[in-house]
């Protein structure tokens, strides 16, 4: 029930010169504009009520979420000369042995984002017989993972690294997988046609976790991805927000791609894009 909180009598003494139906025009207009004005007031406490309700909402379910991803990570019960962690995907318990001399030889959160979404979503992105390449694969979990779910893959990183890489790949893969993984050199930028020809390299899906930092290589990083990257490729990459660094890399990323977001953790500051090239993106149709 909506009151006017101004009568006849208010109309006279400060309108003398409206009287008759002239007062009960007025006052008409007034009400509905002061009904109009209370029924928007009441449509935008309403909608910032919704709005609250859906952010505790999607709150709650991403930190229930990050729970489950965080669950998959274990800890062995007794300490022993080589330090590792272990972790469940794919049917499999993996241990992953990390060094400490070398922050590409740890596993971040950001791969356990996407190990977790490449076995929660195996239907839509099936990587069975899939040719897949990781770059920047560090202990390889990613790739462990992506061959555990029946891949074809290739995981790559820096020289340096290549030793602990490639015996976590193997212990964890061997007779396991119906496609063994390679592990290969790839410095960013450095020699990408000798080693990885445009003409005979064909990958459906380029795998990175957490691969933009604060390094120097962030432009040799954009040259890898063009160069890995062919019309009908897929990027899946895990990014964990830390500088202004990730932002502009992210603005000169798509002005060669298309980006799409499919899992945000803002209390992990990670968020999981797929990518393609420019207009190669299907488009969602509108719900």
């Amino acid at each position: 029930m909506f009151r006017c909180c101004i009568g006849k009598e208010d109309v006279k003494q400060f309108y003398p010169f409206l009287a008759g139906r002239q007062a009960c025009a007025y006052l008409s207009v007034v009400f509905w504009l002061r009904m109009d004005l209370t029924l928007s007031q009441h449509n935008h406490l309403h909608n910032e009520q919704r709005r609250k309700l859906e952010r505790q909402a999607g709150e709650k379910e991403e930190e229930q979420i990050v729970t489950e991803i965080m669950r998959r990570r274990f800890f062995p019960d007794v300490i022993t000369y080589k330090a590792w962690e272990g972790f469940h995907f794919a049917g499999h318990e993996i241990r992953i042995t990390e060094a400490t001399d070398h922050y590409g030889a740890v596993v971040w959160p950001s791969a356990l984002v996407l190990c977790y979404f490449l076995e929660t979503n195996s239907k839509q992105y099936n990587l069975v017989d899939k040719n897949v390449i990781e770059i920047g694969a560090g202990t390889g979990l990613v790739s462990i993972v992506a061959s555990l779910l029946g891949a074809l893959v290739t995981a790559t990183d820096l020289p340096e690294l290549l030793g602990n890489l490639q015996h976590n790949v193997l212990q964890n893969t061997k007779l396991k997988c119906k496609h063994q993984p390679c592990v290969k050199e790839l410095s960013w930028g450095i020699d990408l046609e000798k080693n990885f020809p445009r003409a005979s390299c064909h990958f459906d899906y380029i795998m990175a976790a957490d691969v933009v930092y604060h390094h120097p290589f962030l432009d040799e990083l954009l040259l890898t991805f063009d160069h890995l990257c062919k019309n009908d490729t897929v990027i899946m990459w895990a990014m964990k927000f830390r500088l202004d660094n990730e932002n502009q890399f992210v603005d000169r990323f798509q002005t060669l791609f298309d980006l799409e977001v499919i899992s945000n953790f803002p209390s992990l500051n990670i968020t999981l894009y797929k990518a393609m090239r420019k207009g190669r993106m299907k488009v969602r149709p509108s719900k």
